[in-house]
């Protein structure tokens, strides 16, 4: 549809067709204009998967069997295969459900920086680095976007907590908020093309978001040229004038008097009595006519999508196979079928399923798979296998069931313990009050491991939690996450030797919770509803590398059951469609005796006029498969724009001066090869 279509098309609505458009009519849709033929727009949540039909107009379920659906990885999975691959068909699968389930949008993904490993949406979201984030979530909108459905990317910006998240301050310096907390957002708009974005729930400088000028008009139309729709969380608009002044498009709710909503009704009053142009709401409808066309709501072969599909299911075991993180393995794993004995599997998360739970990112799973489901199905039916759930809730049970295990683990010739967190921790709405194991499981891991040395520890969570306690006496742990209706098939897969894992951090896990630098430098959850980031650009790894602090296990740490050599390492500048790269290219091999995937990642580390550098920067990566003593020459192109510090003297981006360095290591502490390249700016022009 053109410019001029579009304008004709505005002209012909009334004011009350307008502000139609313009708020939900229903939880999860706006109003149509018949008369027009423009159609309601209709939403769904969410990042794993197109959620349960609900009433218009009352919280009740709509149907009893035909909106199962199938059940996705979550982000922080997705991020955790490093496998950009992954992410696209996660996206394409996730799209077409939504289409096959008739939405227009699927309010997904969020990509919130995991600033605090106590938020309790950071399995929603992906990362603690802005550059795993944008090189992540731009496949992922793609694939959702072929299918005529689009991309919501949430919440803009800095909703970095569940704690008070509706009327929480947020303050930061314009680097940090520029290099770390932005960059996501401006990748899925520049880069990925998303069709809209959704304003968060919390204030930002004293504003909140859903009415930030500065956000929303400043950064997101005009300096990023967004001409998409901006849609609110539910319940985050709170000031009609200042709503409509600024780049909001659309007020959705969860309170059922849609006609009262700041953006119906009493906007019409405004308007009416001149207090607000109506000229402010004809911007909104063209973003919105625009969104629409884009996604094809007015053309007759509109892309139908399909949902519960076989190739869904195939992709999603692939990304749960290759988010499986090994963090820790002494000779334990893989574990041999024909050695294996009796097997007692331990821990509420071995049998728990998880998609029915996290807020908005509950999912109605057509199926689940757990992994003591998972086990069986691969051990088949030769081995001998118990289970004990170990822990409980009700602290007078929890006694018991730790007693009943032990004695299993006791009986038992290999023990592997299933525990973790679940939805009651990891969900929309609330945060943890720390980072310990819940439900007493400290104590269980230490005495299973007194029983059994080789006890295999896995945990299943959306967030890092604390394992000093005992990490020292495990000889295998594995980090497992919301991975899906295939997530506990693949866990089993990757213990007993079917996959060889490749999942890598996304995120830090730090020793203990005062070690994090958003609770030793910055503030959490803030005071007086006032919560200022004084880590600055000092988030995760950078964090860490800065003051020397060692955590548990680092950002982008995973162990195969192979090992890679990295021979040889070259930088330069490449020329590719007028647009200038740093291109390294690396020689890695595969040197053990199992075919396996590597993650090759690039760190620099850069100066900038007189700015304060982190240690190093990630700026690229790359998963490659390798046969055994195979080796490959990888190559990988960094956008010179990536290579630039902000300045808050000049307001804008710098490109970085001097010598660079650039290194390749499989973890953001182990890193294998370096070399220099001169960063001179007359080369860069």
């Amino acid at each position: 549809m053109t410019q001029k279509e579009i304008c004709e098309l505005i002209s012909q609505m009334t004011l009350d067709e307008k502000i139609k458009m313009i708020h939900g009519e229903g939880f999860f849709n706006t109003g149509a204009v018949e008369r027009l033929s423009i159609p309601s727009l209709k939403m769904s949540d969410g990042p794993m998967g197109v959620r349960h039909e609900i009433k218009p107009k009352v919280w009740e379920d709509k149907y009893e069997t035909e909106d199962f659906v199938t059940y996705f990885p979550s982000n922080v999975a997705i991020a955790s295969t490093w496998n950009k691959d992954r992410a696209y068909e996660s996206g394409c699968g996730l799209g077409a459900e939504a289409r096959g389930r008739g939405k227009d949008v699927i309010l997904a993904p969020g990509i919130n920086i995991m600033r605090t490993p106590l938020c309790g949406r950071n399995f929603e979201y992906m990362s603690e680095d802005p550059c795993l984030i944008s090189n992540m979530v731009v496949p992922l909108i793609k694939g959702i976007q072929e299918n005529d459905v689009a991309a919501c990317v949430k919440h803009f910006a800095m909703n970095n907590q569940e704690e008070q998240r509706m009327e929480v301050d947020v303050y930061t310096d314009e680097r940090s908020l520029r290099e770390i907390y932005l960059r996501g957002f401006e990748s899925a708009v520049k880069k990925a093309g998303t069709y809209s974005i959704m304003s968060a729930y919390n204030k930002f400088r004293g504003e909140h978001c859903s009415h930030s000028k500065y956000l929303l008009d400043k950064i997101l139309r005009d300096e990023w040229n967004f001409d998409g729709a901006v849609i609110s969380d539910w319940d985050a608009v709170h000031d009609i004038k200042k709503a409509v002044e600024c780049g909001l498009d659309i007020e959705m709710g969860t309170n059922s008097d849609f006609d009262n909503y700041n953006m119906a009704n009493p906007l019409i009053e405004k308007i009416k009595k001149g207090e607000i142009a109506e000229s402010l709401i004809d911007k909104k409808i063209e973003h919105i006519i625009k969104f629409m066309d884009k996604i094809g709501m007015f053309k007759e072969d509109r892309k139908i999508g399909t949902y519960n599909s076989n190739v869904h299911r195939e992709n999603i075991l692939k990304t749960a196979e290759e988010s499986v993180v090994l963090l820790k393995n002494e000779g334990v794993l893989p574990l041999q079928r024909k050695k294996l004995g009796k097997v007692a599997v331990i821990g509420d998360n071995a049998q728990k399923l998880h998609a029915s739970g996290g807020g908005s990112a509950e999912i109605k799973a057509l199926y689940e798979i757990s992994p003591i489901l998972g086990l069986k199905m691969v051990l088949g039916g030769d081995v001998s296998v118990e289970y004990e759930r170990g822990y409980s809730q009700d602290t007078e049970k929890s006694e018991i069931l730790k007693q009943s295990a032990l004695e299993l683990a006791k009986n038992s010739d290999t023990v592997i313990y299933i525990g973790g967190l679940n939805h009651d921790y990891d969900s929309e709405g609330l945060d943890r009050k720390d980072m310990k194991l819940p439900y007493n499981q400290d104590e269980l891991i230490s005495e299973l491991l007194e029983v059994n040395p080789n006890t295999i520890i896995v945990m299943v969570s959306g967030s890092p939690v604390e394992m000093y306690k005992w990490i020292d006496k495990a000889k295998a742990v594995v980090q497992s996450w919301y991975a899906g209706m295939e997530g506990g098939f693949a866990l089993a897969e990757v213990l007993l030797g079917k996959v060889n894992p490749s999942g890598k951090l996304p995120v830090t896990f730090p020793l203990k919770l005062e070690d994090s630098p958003a609770h030793c430098l910055g503030e959490y959850p803030g005071s007086d509803k006032k919560v200022h980031y004084n880590e600055g650009i000092y988030t995760g790894y950078r964090y860490y590398d800065k003051n020397s602090v060692k955590p548990l296990f680092c950002f982008g740490h995973g162990l195969s059951y192979t090992n890679f050599e990295y021979n040889s390492i070259d930088s330069q500048f490449v020329e590719v469609d007028n647009k200038k790269y740093v291109r390294v290219k690396v020689s890695v091999k595969n040197i053990g005796d199992r075919d396996g995937y590597e993650t090759v990642q690039i760190y620099m580390s850069g100066n900038c006029g007189n700015m304060d550098m982190p240690v190093k920067e990630l700026k690229g990566f790359e998963k490659v498969f390798l046969k055994a003593s195979e080796e490959k020459e990888i190559v990988i192109d960094i956008d010179v724009d990536d290579c630039m510090s902000y300045s808050e003297e000049k307001e804008c981006f710098e490109y970085w001066n001097d010598e660079v360095k650039i290194m390749a290591g499989s973890s953001s502490c182990d890193i294998k090869r370096e070399c220099v390249l001169c960063f001179a700016l007359k080369k860069m022009n």
